[in-house]
């Protein structure tokens, strides 16, 4: 029978500050711990697995029917990218570069020269915000919505009506040729929206990201014949690296259908999937009730898909960091994330304790389909849960 192997990264589900979060000034934050009382959360599927018996947590039940543990980021930051890519055996030494200050004049001036359009902006601020403060003025003028925030991103807002969808790409992927070497951002986001003011963000968000610098877990499964089939905002994270089939979502619950259609599929591989509405649509606009009620939404799924999994079929559930929704900040928080192994040949109960880095998973991953790791990074705990 096809092996096969579902990782559904839940963005920014953390399970509680990691040692160094003073850092990153995120002292205290606790995203699993935010939301875990609200009404709106109700996940036994996931307190079945053994999301609560995970090290410091607390509340877990006496049998999980998952292995599980929290697992600490070794690379140096807190976004998306450098989350994924140690997910995937790459660790970050050095952080991606931020600009907390906005994009220096040489930047701007060569974006400007090379699309033809003015930049406004050109300050961290809020998704929502920045199109409510500057929307109307793009609006009059054509000129370009350029935005960061915490994270090391280049953001380039638009109207629909005033710069079409393939335009914008065509900007950002303008952007993405410019932003390398020292000013390499981990991510050019296509941040469309419509109607009328204070107006409305689309599904048409794209990201074009930075190229890997080596090879991932993804490289070798698929230089190793595995299918490797991405849901959600993989492809983009991995700049398309290693990814033999996409699916592009347009919410969790678009994500979450996708995912069970491919699980009644033939294949040998890999599913890696991202489910970003946690982090985009809830966390940084500190929505406890709605972070809490898609935690709920996604343990339905897993009532659906968990009776559905064939006997050599492992699942693995995980986050890339975190973001509290109850702190001041509206940026991503430095927290351990969680993760539950399940499958028919996979051990329930195992405590892995505290692990020392994302990439652990790629390894247990390689390891899974008897892949090396090369130079990926990580260690395999595989051994440790198989029956």
């Amino acid at each position: 029978m096809a092996k096969r192997f579902f990782l559904i990264v839940l963005d920014s589900f953390g399970v509680g500050e990691l040692p160094d979060a003073y850092k990153w000034h995120d002292e205290g934050s606790d995203t699993l711990g935010a939301i875990r009382n609200h009404q709106n959360f109700n996940c036994p599927n996931l307190k079945a697995l053994g999301l609560f018996n995970i090290d410091g947590v607390g509340g877990g039940v006496s049998s999980p029917k998952a292995s599980y543990c929290k697992m600490s980021e070794t690379s140096a930051g807190k976004d998306t990218t450098i989350g994924h890519w140690e997910i995937a055996g790459i660790i970050s030494p050095d952080p991606l570069p931020t600009y907390p200050d906005g994009f220096p004049p040489e930047v701007i001036e060569e974006f400007e020269q090379k699309t033809g359009r003015k930049v406004i902006c050109n300050k961290p601020y809020s998704g929502t915000e920045v199109i409510k403060d500057y929307g109307r003025e793009h609006m009059e003028t054509g000129a370009l919505i350029v935005y960061t925030s915490a994270d090391s991103v280049f953001q380039i807002a638009a109207h629909e009506d005033v710069v079409p969808v393939p335009e914008l790409y065509k900007y950002c992927e303008i952007a993405r040729a410019m932003l390398h070497g020292k000013h390499g951002v981990g991510r050019v986001i296509a941040r469309p929206f419509t109607g009328e003011y204070p107006f409305t963000r689309t599904a048409n968000r794209h990201d074009f990201s930075l190229v890997p610098p080596a090879d991932t877990m993804l490289n070798l499964l698929q230089k190793a014949g595995y299918a490797t089939i991405s849901v959600g905002k993989i492809y983009d994270i991995f700049a398309g690296s290693g990814v033999s089939e996409s699916n592009r979502t347009t919410s969790n619950t678009h994500g979450m259908q996708v995912t069970k259609e491919i699980q009644g599929r033939d294949f040998e591989g890999l599913c890696f999937v991202n489910l970003v509405d946690f982090d985009m649509k809830y966390g940084h606009r500190n929505d406890v009730a709605g972070y809490a009620a898609a935690a709920t939404e996604f343990d339905e799924f897993l009532s659906k898909f968990l009776p559905d999994m064939r006997e050599d079929d492992v699942l693995l559930i995980t986050a890339d960091h975190g973001c509290d929704p109850s702190t001041p900040s509206t940026d991503h928080s430095r927290e351990y994330t969680p993760m539950l192994i399940y499958g028919a040949g996979i051990r329930g109960g195992v405590n892995l304790g505290i692990r020392p880095t994302f990439a652990d998973i790629s390894a247990t991953v390689l390891d899974f389909f008897g892949v090396g790791k090369e130079k990926t990074s990580g260690e395999s705990f595989l051994k440790e849960v198989q029956k």
